[in-house]
């Protein structure tokens, strides 16, 4: 099924695009879809501690089931002033 994967700052920077459709299997989780991710583009493997994510513009835990056609963003920490 496929899913697209939204993408911020330096995660956006190494796979040189913000959006991408991913095809992940039949009752993925976020954290499958994250480690698709991360084996398609190894740089971002270290990131994942420091990660958020959301479903469908929802804060979901990686352990939420996908569902097809569903918006996965990974969100990295946010620091401000």
């Amino acid at each position: 099924m496929q899913v697209t994967i939204r993408l911020f700052a330096g995660l956006r920077d190494i796979a040189g695009a913000a959006d991408l459709v991913r095809e992940v299997p039949a009752g993925a989780t976020v954290e499958q879809a994250w480690q698709g991710l991360a084996g398609e583009f190894p740089a971002m493997a270290p990131h994942r501690a420091s990660l958020s994510a959301a479903v469908n513009a929802e804060y979901a835990r990686f352990t939420r089931a996908l569902a097809a056609g569903d918006e996965v963003v990974f969100l990295p920490p946010v620091s401000g002033g």
